[in-house]
């Protein structure tokens, strides 16, 4: 079965961009963020002298090194489904809403860099936050016609429900 999907992309301040197809690119950060944690948490079980059983204590320690918390809500009506998304910090530009017809992925990634000048000393510090969520959805959505905006910290996306499909009627003639 062939997915199609159509690409919404808005690119107003408070708009995140949402975008659909775009698949390949996701999978590559996200096989990136896992290979990063499973990074951390094996240098997490080696400094603590290769012990067994701490394993998934390992990676969440390592996660939340990597991934910023994000809290979501879904509310779910007759017409439509709105996620919201807590994501304070995060501006417009640094967001990416990736949408299936029954799944949304949240990324973004900020970059912080901080300089100081103290006489003849210089300091510099950066750093940066990076999140990832994957949502399955209840129902085959429109992707064509999602739309996000961005107001204090709360990403909210709207997401109209596909039209049912009607099944396929065949002829058939009593024998």
């Amino acid at each position: 079965m062939v997915e199609k999907s159509a690409a919404a992309v808005q690119s107003a301040p408070s708009r995140p961009p949402v975008k659909t197809g775009k698949m390949e690119s996701v999978t590559e950060r996200i096989n990136r963020i896992y290979e990063s944690i499973a990074r951390r948490a094996y240098e997490l079980f080696e400094q603590e002298g290769r012990v067994d059983g701490n394993d998934v204590r390992h990676w969440l320690e390592a996660e939340q090194e990597f991934l910023f918390p994000v809290s979501l809500d879904l509310e779910e009506n007759a017409g439509d489904i709105v996620v919201r998304a807590g994501v304070p910090g995060f501006n417009a530009g640094e967001l990416e809403v990736n949408v299936e017809p029954r799944r949304v992925i949240i990324t973004g990634k900020r970059e912080s860099k901080k300089e100081t000048k103290e006489g003849e000393s210089q300091f510099s510090e950066s750093g940066s936050e990076e999140i990832m969520r994957t949502l399955d959805l209840p129902c085959d959505v429109d992707a064509g016609k999602v739309s996000a905006t961005l107001k204090e910290g709360v990403l909210s996306i709207f997401l109209p429900k596909a039209e049912p499909k009607a099944p396929a009627v065949s002829d058939t003639k009593a024998a």
